[in-house]
C-alpha cells in the first residue's frame, strides 16, 4: 500500500517502513563515526524503540558493540493500519545488527509487569548471564502497579492555571494556551507512572536474578528545561514526577553499594511525549533556530552519543550537585537562553517562520514517523507487515 502520514495536531497516525529503516540507518552511520571508550558491553533498554531509548540501544550496539535487550510496547501492522513507528525502528535495527553479528533481541509487551520482568530475566540468564548498563528511558501515559490498580498520568501546573504564548501544530499560527491545576489524584497519578517507583522495581527484580555485574550502571532520563517552562514542567506535575526519579537514584545509589544509578538530564528534543506539551512547541522552534545558528543543536543521537563517550565512559561520571549527568548543558547556556529569550519576547503569527526554526521542528516530528526522508519514494506501493527478526 502506499502510506502517507495522517497527522492529527501532534500525532501521526501512520508510519513509513522504509522512512523508518532510513532513520535508524541514519543514526547508525552517525554511531559508528564516533569512538567510545570504556564502554558497555551487555545492555538493556527499557523503552528501547524510539527517541532517546532507540538512539541508546543504537549507540550501544553500533558504538560499543554490545549485546542488546531491548524492552517495548509497539504494535504490528494489522490490515489497511501500519504498524507504529517503534515497530519499524526495531525490526531495522535487528537486521542492521544481524549484519554486524550483534546480539539483539526484544520484548514487546508491559515494562511496568511483572511479567515482563520476569521475561526478561529469563532472557538474560539464558542469553547474557548479567548486564552492566540498564537504561531505564519510558514514557507511557499509564501504569498498572504490582496491585493491579492503574494509575494515569496529567501534564498540569501544581498551583495556579499558567498562561503563555503557544504554537498551534495545526496552522502554525501563536496561540494563548492556559494549563489548569491538578486535581485531586493527579499529581500522585503523575508521579506512579513517571516517577521512579518502576525503576526502582526494576533495579530490585534484577539485582535479586542476580543479573546486575559488579559496578553495573543504570541511567534513567529526564528534563528540566528553561526558567519559562517551569510551571508546566519543573515545577508542574511531570516535574514532580521527574524529582521523585532523581530521589529514586539516590535510593538505588544508598541500597545496592556495587551499582551505579544516575539521571541524565537531557536536552529538549521533540519526541511523541514532548510534542503533546503546550507552549513547549514554541519554545523548541525557537530553541532549535538559536542552537543551530550558534553550531550546537544536537539530536537524539547525537545527544547520546555524547552522553556515552564523554560522560558515562569517563573514570568519575561528572555530574551536579544533586548527582545528575548535565547534557542540557548547551541548552541552558546563557548565551542560548538569552536569544532564546529575546526570541520569544517578539514572537508572532507574522514572525514566527523567521524566528523560530518551524521547519526544523516538523522535520524532526515527520522523521519520528518515517516521513520526509529525501531518499526514500514514497509514491511506491510497500508492504506495511514488517517482521522483528526476534519476535517472529
Amino acid at each position: 500500500m502506499i502510506v502517507e502520514p495522517k497527522v492529527r495536531e501532534f500525532i501521526c497516525t501512520t508510519a513509513h517502513p522504509e522512512g523508518c529503516r532510513e532513520n535508524v540507518r541514519n543514526q547508525i552511520a552517525y554511531v559508528k563515526a564516533q569512538k567510545i571508550d570504556g564502554a558497555p558491553k551487555k545492555v538493556l533498554i527499557i523503552g528501547s524503540s524510539t527517541g532517546y531509548g532507540l538512539a541508546s540501544r543504537i549507540t550501544a550496539a553500533f558504538g560499543c558493540h554490545a549485546a542488546t535487550l531491548g524492552i517495548m510496547f509497539e504494535k504490528a501492522a494489522a490490515g489497511k493500519r501500519t504498524a507504529t513507528p517503534g515497530w519499524y525502528n526495531t525490526a531495522a535495527f535487528e537486521e542492521e545488527a544481524a549484519k554486524e553479528g550483534l546480539y539483539a533481541k526484544t520484548i514487546n509487551g508491559d515494562a511496568f509487569s511483572k511479567e515482563v520482568k520476569e521475561q526478561a530475566i529469563a532472557m538474560i540468564q539464558k542469553d547474557l548471564g548479567k548486564v552492566d548498563l540498564v537504561i531505564y528511558s519510558l514514557a507511557a501515559p499509564r501504569r498498572t502497579d504490582a496491585q493491579g490498580k492503574t494509575w494515569v498520568s496529567s501534564l498540569k501546573t501544581t498551583d495556579q492555571p499558567f498562561t503563555e504564548k503557544s504554537l498551534d501544530l495545526k496552522n502554525n499560527t501563536i496561540v494563548t494556551k492556559t494549563v489548569e491545576p491538578a486535581q485531586e489524584g493527579e499529581l500522585e497519578g503523575t508521579i506512579k507512572v513517571m516517577g521512579g517507583e518502576d525503576w526502582m522495581d526494576w533495579m530490585d527484580a534484577l539485582k535479586a536474578a542476580d543479573v546486575l555485574e559488579k559496578d553495573a550502571v543504570t541511567v534513567a532520563y529526564s528534563y528540566i528545561g528553561p526558567e519559562l517552562t517551569y510551571p508546566i514542567y519543573f515545577d508542574g506535575t511531570i516535574g514532580q514526577a521527574k524529582k521523585h526519579l532523581t530521589k529514586t537514584a539516590h535510593e538505588i545509589n544508598e541500597k545496592y553499594s556495587d551499582v551505579q544509578a544516575y539521571i541524565s538530564v537531557n536536552k529538549a528534543l521533540v519526541t511523541q511525549a514532548s510534542a503533546a506539551i503546550p507552549i513547549v512547541p514554541l519554545y523548541f522552534a525557537i530553541l532549535y533556530k538559536v542552537m543551530k545558528k550558534q553550531g550546537n543543536h544536537e539530536g537524539c543521537i547525537e545527544q547520546i552519543t555524547r552522553l556515552f563517550k564523554d560522560r558515562l565512559s569517563q573514570e568519575n561520571v561528572p555530574v551536579d550537585e544533586e548527582g545528575r549527568i548535565r547534557m542540557d548543558d548547551w541548552e541552558l547556556s546563557e548565551s542560548v537562553q538569552k536569544e532564546v529569550m529575546e526570541c520569544w519576547e517578539k514572537v508572532t503569527t507574522e514572525n514566527v517562520g523567521e524566528i523560530s526554526d518551524i521547519e526544523g521542528y516538523w522535520e524532526d516530528f515527520y522523521h519520528m514517523f518515517g516521513f520526509h526522508f529525501d531518499d526514500i519514494d514514497y509514491t511506491k506501493d510497500i508492504d506495511v507487515e514488517v517482521k522483528i527478526p526476534s519476535l517472529a
